[in-house]
């Protein structure tokens, strides 16, 4: 079975940081791309951020304009786990942020950004950013 497991989230003021952690099983970390998701009370989940890859191929990470610059994804193989790094938080990051992965098959283009196209879902963690 898959199962994915976020944790690192918390309440924290303007300006600090935050490492989200999504701890992945079964046979999702061989798939095409895991990404980061948030969504606010009320609104659309949203992209924030993926890694990709291919056999023989190098790994490569894209992410949303309003954390670009202030963002990092990343995996640590060896654990089985992806990380999303947020610094200068600020008070409209405030959401639920998911973690999701695809097996199906690889994401092109546009693709990766949208979340009906990754198949296996944690069930989130809550991040408050206070002004």
């Amino acid at each position: 079975q898959v199962h994915l497991v976020e944790s690192g989230g918390g309440s924290v003021q303007a300006g600090e940081s935050l490492r989200l952690s999504c701890a992945a099983s079964g046979h999702i970390f061989s798939g095409y791309a895991m990404g980061w998701f948030r969504q606010a009370p009320g609104k659309d989940r949203e992209f924030v951020a993926t890694i990709t890859w291919n056999a023989g191929s190098r790994y490569l990470e894209y992410y949303a304009d309003f954390v670009k610059g202030r963002s990092t994804i990343s995996r640590d193989n060896a654990k089985n786990t992806v990380y999303l790094e947020v610094n200068s938080l600020k008070s409209e990051d405030t959401g639920v942020y998911y973690c999701a992965g695809t097996v199906r098959a690889p994401l092109y283009g546009d693709s990766k950004f949208l979340p009906r196209e990754y198949e296996y879902w944690g069930r989130g963690t809550q991040v408050t950013v206070s002004a």
